[in-house]
């Protein structure tokens, strides 16, 4: 299986500004720029690789949990993913991606607190993306809500 996306860039590293298409649709023309990646904390004037590698991180670590949680016989009613990435400078001047964290919070009858982590752990380890960020350190913070 492959998926693919495409980065339009026009301009210079400062000055310039591209946009995101992904095979879904999904992101269709979606502006980013080097003001959206390294000056706006807002996040509010585009998206950036980080942002778009968050996502998918939390998104693929939330749908493995849910399937681990399901062999478990306690599927959850809801799981709360969210994943901060963070871009450093490095010690060349340039930038690195350093981590990768996770807070959790899941909704899940009928399960405790410690088979909730263990399982939370192990999505945490398997998930193909947590697996292609085995670079960075990968960080986890789960509880039941």
């Amino acid at each position: 299986m492959k998926r693919t996306a495409q980065a339009i860039w026009q301009g210079t590293l400062t000055e310039g500004s591209g946009n995101l298409s992904s095979q879904s649709g999904a992101l269709a023309g979606l502006p980013y720029s080097f003001k959206g990646r390294f000056v706006d904390e807002s996040g509010k004037s585009g998206t950036n690789p980080e942002e778009l590698i968050a996502a998918a991180h939390a998104g693929c670590f939330a749908m493995q949990l849910s399937h681990f949680l399901a062999e478990n016989g306690t599927p959850a009613t809801k799981l709360d993913a969210t994943a901060t990435v963070s871009l450093e400078p490095d010690a060349d001047g340039g930038m690195s991606i350093s981590s990768s964290n996770i807070t959790l919070v899941g909704t899940v009858p009928g399960i405790d607190e410690a088979k909730f982590k263990e399982l939370a752990d192990k999505a945490k380890a398997g998930c193909p993306v947590s697996r292609a960020l085995g670079a960075i350190q990968v960080n986890l913070d789960a509880k039941l809500g």
